[in-house]
């Protein structure tokens, strides 16, 4: 149970109408909207740092899903489990981000490797990225994308520390695809 109220359409402030329009936004969104200044912000720009942007969606959703399990966000980890799943990445792959087996055995591709190589750096580690490991990953990634991805890492680990302060819940349809996909929910 959320830590805090989760505002819906009627008890939401007049300023997030539009968030609201489509019906039920989400727990983040809900939760957001218990201060509309900040929610105004926030979401236009969790939206953008999380889309596709130019790195495309696949090494986002390495960023957002890895960085997640590492923080042992329980909202993100379920969530973007199956994000992960519907946007092409193998079982293999999704259990490995989720730190269920060791990523190097679901992963072959340099690029990719370098990548959760420098994702667990960025989120998990304390102070600058090992010279090897920036190295390595800068032989397959330009600066932009770089500074995409560690921003995309930088508001999921955001988003990971809010929405487990909060407990915001995880929705019944992804527990359920959880379910029926065998992934856990808490890992």
């Amino acid at each position: 149970m959320a830590q805090i109220e989760l505002l819906d359409q009627v008890a939401a402030p007049l300023l997030m109408e539009g968030v609201f329009a489509g019906g039920d936004p989400g727990p983040i969104a809900a939760a957001l909207a218990q201060v509309p200044e900040v929610a105004r912000v926030a979401l236009p720009y969790i939206g953008a740092s999380l889309g596709a942007g130019s790195t495309g969606a696949r090494l986002k959703e390495l960023a957002v899903l890895r960085t997640s399990a590492l923080l042992s966000c329980r909202y993100c980890v379920a969530a973007h489990t199956t994000v992960a799943l519907d946007i092409g990445l193998s079982d293999a792959e999704v259990r490995a981000l989720r730190g269920e087996t060791p990523w190097v055995d679901a992963y072959d591709d340099p690029a990719e490797l370098a990548l959760l190589a420098w994702i667990d750096e960025v989120a998990g580690g304390r102070g600058a990225v090992a010279a090897d490991i920036t190295a390595d990953v800068k032989e397959h990634f330009e600066d932009y994308e770089l500074v995409e991805l560690a921003n995309t890492i930088g508001v999921t680990m955001m988003l990971n520390r809010f929405c487990t302060a909060l407990d915001l819940p995880v929705s019944d349809e992804t527990l359920a695809r959880l379910s029926a996909e065998s992934f856990k929910v808490d890992l």
